[in-house]
């Protein structure tokens, strides 16, 4: 199938890589050339702008933020120059009201909409293993189903309007941050009695929390491993405000959700702009001011 791909950051290079790899004609296009030389090197076509890459039955994109989404899907005309019929897949984590918007903007144009956010790090997108929210019309899932279970271990439905399916990845991702938050500070009160992070950690994610989210960040706290970041900590703070601003619009209480991002602010202020969000840890131990203990 020949079919496009937007935005080759860490998440969207391995993606697109295996829609290459499963024979399919990928045409790709970045804002950063070097990423998209990677993707030629396998085989990938790169186009000079978005809409160059628009031109097959499927278009994939996987953008930063609101704002790119704006950029590059709405505001740059791309929709228009897309043939009526195409089906434009977002994987990128939005807002619910972005997400309403793309689809009532495809919907005009007679364009299919799917949302398609997923959960898992680069390296599980680079194995095909994420596991991916689908939701938009049956008939349009339907035929980029074949793409989706190529990069995806499992496809969770969530009915037909696409912004649910972006609802469930804020709220998502808001319980990994929590996660993030709560062995942060579990792991600095054991290290106050003299437990080390890695004797605290391995104990809780071998025995009560022995899922990936924990055991992942988890040996990345202990071993003080915060580059590079699978997930950045900006990314977190994006995420946790969105669910809030989500939250907001329905009238849901999330009162953890301002712990969160204060954490999350409180480390971009001192300097955490590049880290993991298993940085955190970070925060929890300055606070308790550890580093000048005896």
């Amino acid at each position: 199938m020949k079919v496009g791909f937007l935005g080759l950051g860490a998440m969207g290079s391995a993606m697109a890589s295996n829609l290459v790899a499963a024979g399919h004609q990928v045409l790709v296009w970045n804002r950063s050339e070097a990423a998209a030389q990677k993707l030629e090197s396998l085989g990938a076509k790169v186009m000079s702008t978005p809409d160059r890459a628009a031109q097959g039955e499927v278009l994939h994109s996987m953008l930063a933020n609101d704002q790119a989404v704006r950029d590059v899907i709405l505001d740059s005309g791309l929709l228009d120059a897309m043939d009526p019929g195409t089906v434009h897949v977002n994987h990128a984590t939005i807002s619910v009201a972005l997400a309403k918007q793309l689809a009532e903007e495809h919907a005009k144009r007679g364009l299919s909409y799917v949302a398609a956010p997923v959960f898992g790090r680069p390296d599980v997108a680079a194995a095909g293993k994420l596991n991916m929210l689908v939701a938009g019309a049956h008939g349009a899932i339907e035929k980029v189903r074949p793409l989706l279970e190529t990069m995806a271990a499992k496809l969770w439905p969530m009915g037909d309007s696409p912004e649910r399916a972006n609802a469930v990845k804020l709220a998502g991702n808001f319980m990994i941050v929590s996660a993030i938050e709560s062995m942060a500070e579990a792991s600095v009160l054991a290290r106050a009695y003299g437990v080390s992070a890695v004797d605290f950690i391995e104990l809780m994610t071998s025995t009560l929390f022995a899922s990936p989210v924990y055991q992942g960040y988890g040996k990345a706290m202990a071993q003080e491993r915060f580059t590079p970041p699978g997930f950045a900590l900006p990314l977190g703070l994006k995420d946790v405000m969105l669910a809030q601003d989500a939250a907001q619009a329905e009238k849901v209480p999330m009162p953890l959700a301002s712990v969160l991002r204060d954490s999350l602010i409180e480390a971009l202020a001192n300097g955490a702009e590049g880290l993991d969000l298993a940085a955190l840890a970070q925060v929890s131990a300055r606070r308790a001011n550890l580093d000048r203990r005896a």
